[in-house]
């Protein structure tokens, strides 16, 4: 794949072109992954083939970053390949990239029905613009970000409903060479979604809200959104308070999921519910049955077709 321009200067070009396109935040994320894993290795080159970034890809898993981390890296150099090719800055190049057996299987990190049942308990019992965040995300499945930038506007009590509009957060700077807090929509164009408030969650925002006369956002009672590092901070006192095993605030959010699923919704409203762009993420995430559900699942096939189990009964062709 040869080039009149080299990688660094193609990728300069191509991060000029994505400025005022994609979110700022989203831009901050791609100048972050060319200074620190693309540049590094193939700016000053004028010709990058398959066999270069098929070993990159296995140094950089061989490093300890996650598959995830990695596919993200790889799709930003396709795209500075891609606008190469066509601004004629280099010859067009579909690269077929193996990546190595994912076998590091992650437990997703879930509170245990007990633990649940404590946390939600404490929630309740003394709701405070502290612990709201937690329940919100508990309760409806949402992302700190989406917690932080959560305004009170944005909460229904009459019609029971959160909409979900906006998220906050804090991202590298590569040009200012610091972190900046951002505000923006949320992650997708599928998070910007409205959630039923259940009816403990409608009980805890109405006594928060009257503890918070005219401010603006439903956690904390700043003028400004709360941090979502601080509030991971708060979420872990809260959590050795309790004596509850600490897991990191997303698991709240795989947490609701996961009780979705094992009561029974439909994956496609939990879908919904979640912001995710499409099914299959859902299913690829929470739906992996365990021995006792498929059980169920082959005694009601049994039912269905009218054949009674028998305990000595074997398997016949």
């Amino acid at each position: 794949m040869p080039y009149t321009l080299t990688f660094g200067e193609i990728a300069d070009r191509w991060k000029e072109a994505k400025r005022n396109a994609v979110k700022h935040s989203t831009f901050c994320a791609y100048a972050l992954i060319l200074k620190t894993h693309l540049l590094p290795i193939f700016a000053d080159r004028s010709d990058i083939t398959e066999e270069a970034v098929q070993q990159f890809v296995f140094d950089k898993i061989a490093s300890g970053l996650s598959h995830k981390s990695v596919h993200d890296i790889v799709a930003v150099l396709k795209a500075i390949t891609k606008f190469g090719a066509k601004h004629r800055f280099c010859q067009s190049s579909d690269l077929e990239i193996l990546y190595p057996p994912n076998e590091a299987v992650r437990p997703l990190p879930v509170l245990s029905l007990q633990n649940h049942r404590k946390l939600m308990l404490s929630l309740t019992t003394a709701p405070t613009p502290q612990n709201i965040g937690v329940m919100l995300a508990l309760c409806c499945g949402l992302r700190i970000g989406e917690v932080c930038a959560l305004r009170w506007e944005q909460v229904d009590m009459v019609r029971r409903i959160i909409s979900v509009r906006g998220t906050v957060g804090r991202i590298y700077n590569c040009e200012k060479g610091a972190t900046e807090h951002y505000a923006s929509s949320p992650k997708t164009r599928n998070s910007v979604r409205e959630i039923p408030i259940s009816g403990p969650l409608l009980d805890a925002l109405r006594k928060v809200r009257g503890q918070q006369e005219a401010h603006i956002y439903v956690v904390g009672t700043g003028t400004t959104p709360k941090e979502p590092r601080t509030y991971r901070e708060t979420f872990s006192r809260m959590m050795r308070r309790l004596k509850i095993p600490t897991i990191v605030f997303h698991g709240l959010r795989h947490t609701f999921a996961t009780r979705c699923i094992e009561s029974g919704c439909d994956y496609k409203t939990v879908s919904v519910l979640l912001g995710h762009s499409n099914v299959a993420t859902t299913l690829n995430l929470y739906v992996h049955p365990n021995l006792d559900q498929k059980k169920r699942c082959l005694d009601r096939l049994n039912k269905f077709l009218h054949i009674e189990n028998s305990p000595n009964a074997d398997f016949q062709e």
